[in-house]
């Protein structure tokens, strides 16, 4: 018995538009793998994420044979390019380089339209970077040392400057007035450049700053190092000493870096990222672009990222609440 006609047909339209969807899709596919790869930049160029974005940029489009796009949306503490990444496409082609005001925010900002723990995927950390404690040569303090004991005896008087409330500079310094009992007052700027000029002119006392950023005025002898908010000494700074050799608690005050995708971006995809990103890390040319900056590449697993991310967020978050802290 033959079938009718009208069924032969209806199959064969049937089949015909199944091959076509097959080859759309596989055309689709093809095109996403050619796309451009964007790496978002919450912040100005010029950072030390900036930098990170354009040594990692050139070395990924080589690896993975797509062009890579540095994009720099900064505004709102970091908090307007990291909500472009969280509601981009999870389809690899936006990447987000941060610091780790990204989990600081997390506190600082109650009323975020969304959660850096839940809504990113961690790919890998890319490098660590330390923060020195410096003086005016105006203030005559000439050690964190004395730094603590004028504070304690005369609470409030000395200023800190930051490039803005809930930045690392900022926090750090809290944390350094919790572990000592002393009180400074905070004088949050629009950017680390106003700051650094009031610093140098004696209009603010001390501040955290970026290695790269303080280095030329410690070496010209206008501004003093006090110590550096690690363990450890760092080979630019050699005879600055680690915050931690005033015995008052955990100090460890440093950054890391890193690069995160929207939820939901493939395993194959993030894995592969990672794995690229380790061979780029120990290229010599990128650990010595980083040390300019003050940073130390590092690589860690994504899983390893998530907990050091988990682990910071609670820190922070615990700081905040204890010092009344607010994003304004």
């Amino acid at each position: 018995m033959s079938l009718p006609t009208v069924t032969l047909a209806a199959s064969r339209r049937a089949f015909l538009m199944a091959t076509l969807a097959l080859a759309s899709s596989a055309s689709l596919a093809q095109a996403d793998a050619q796309a451009p790869i964007k790496l978002i930049v919450p912040f100005t160029p010029g950072t030390g994420i900036d930098l990170i974005a354009r040594q990692v940029g050139p070395h990924l489009a080589q690896r993975l044979g797509r062009a890579v796009i540095v994009d720099n949306k900064a505004g709102a503490s970091g908090n307007l390019g990291t909500q472009e990444v969280v509601r981009a496409p999870a389809d690899g082609s936006t990447l987000l380089v941060t610091v780790n005001t990204l989990v600081m925010n997390r506190a600082l900002y109650p009323k975020l339209a969304f959660d850096p723990l839940k809504d990113l995927e961690p790919v890998a950390l890319t490098s660590w970077g330390e923060l020195v404690l410096v003086a005016s040569s105006k203030s005559g303090i000439r050690s964190a040392q004395e730094l603590i004991e004028r504070a304690r005896a005369t609470p409030r008087a000395l200023n800190y400057g930051s490039p803005g409330a809930g930045t690392p500079h900022h926090l750090a310094m809290e944390l350094v007035k919790q572990q000592t009992k002393t009180e400074m007052t905070h004088v949050p700027y629009r950017g680390t450049g106003p700051a650094v000029t009031d610093l140098l002119g004696g209009t603010i006392d001390v501040m955290f700053l970026p290695i790269h950023v303080a280095l030329q005025h410690v070496k010209a002898g206008t501004l003093k190092a006090l110590a550096i908010s690690s363990d450890k000494s760092n080979p630019l700074l050699p005879d600055v000493p680690p915050l931690r050799d005033l015995k008052m608690g955990n100090l460890d005050v440093e950054m890391w870096y890193g690069i995160l995708a929207p939820k939901g971006t493939p395993k194959a995809f993030t894995d592969r990222l990672n794995a690229e990103l380790k061979g780029i890390l120990a290229l010599p040319e990128v650990k010595a672009a980083f040390e300019t900056q003050g940073m130390v590449p590092a690589h860690s697993s994504p899983e390893e990222f998530r907990a050091l991310m988990t682990k910071d967020a609670t820190r922070w978050a615990e700081l905040i609440k204890a010092q009344n802290i607010t994003a304004e």
